[in-house]
């Protein structure tokens, strides 16, 4: 009984996200509330003391999309730009919507490609901050297995290959959706990697910082995801 409850639960939840995706792209900023914003604003204050950028990671957790919006807001008011990738949406309106959403103070897009992740480099190199999605499944030859929730699932290198290349601060960002108009909570969390272990331990570090947020509000993950397929082929991709 109480997992066909969790189901329902985490169905309900993916039906409110699709429902939300209208407002939150073409409406007004909505209400947020932060469960520290003081913890996070010592991070930003620490990175720029340092002459650090900073990795925010947000996993497919509660309303992905307001968290963006909330980060890309506190970089703005601490005078710096988050800096995220974006793979263009199929249908040109569609994509065109999406792409006028991002266009925030705080926040700047560039291509999900190579010439994108040079850019991201350049950024955390010159103090910015940068927005990835840690639990993406990228394409065959951007990642290593790790295991998430007892299965091997492949995972993006990246965020790992710019943490031990910078040594900046990494954010684990995730917002819940609160429902009946009460808005959103979003939530930060600095992850303490230990940077100078193998590349592929300290991805499994940061699957496990994906895997403690997500137990933290388990019905808003996106289960349907298809966390555990298998990478696709870049050659294929580029040849298509």
């Amino acid at each position: 009984m109480d997992c066909w409850r969790g189901f329902g639960d985490v169905a309900c939840q993916a039906g409110m996200m699709v429902a939300e995706l209208p407002r939150l792209w073409l409406g007004r900023p909505v209400r947020v509330l932060w469960n520290d914003r003081a913890a996070l604003d010592a991070v930003f204050d620490q990175a720029a003391s340092s002459n650090q950028g900073i990795i925010f990671l947000t996993p497919h957790l509660g309303s992905w999309e307001v968290a963006g919006q909330a980060i890309a807001s506190a970089c703005n008011a601490h005078s710096k730009v988050m800096t995220v990738m974006y793979k263009p949406a199929k249908q040109a309106a569609l994509d065109a919507i999406v792409k006028a959403s991002r266009k925030r103070p705080g926040m700047e897009t560039v291509p999900a490609d190579v010439s994108g992740v040079r850019q991201t480099l350049r950024v955390l190199k010159q103090g910015g901050a940068i927005g990835l999605l840690p639990d993406q499944v990228p394409v065959g030859g951007m990642g290593v297995w790790s295991n998430v929730f007892g299965k091997p699932a492949y995972t993006m290198t990246l965020a790992a290959k710019l943490a031990q290349s910078n040594g900046c601060p990494v954010v684990m960002v995730w917002c819940e959706r609160l429902g009946f108009g009460r808005g959103y909570r979003v939530f930060t969390r600095t992850v303490a990697l230990k940077l100078d272990e193998t590349l592929g331990a300290v991805v499994q570090q940061i699957s496990a910082a994906v895997e403690a947020a997500i137990a933290e509000l388990p019905t808003q993950y996106l289960w349907g995801y298809a966390r555990y397929k298998a990478p696709r082929d870049q050659s294929r991709q580029e040849a298509a």
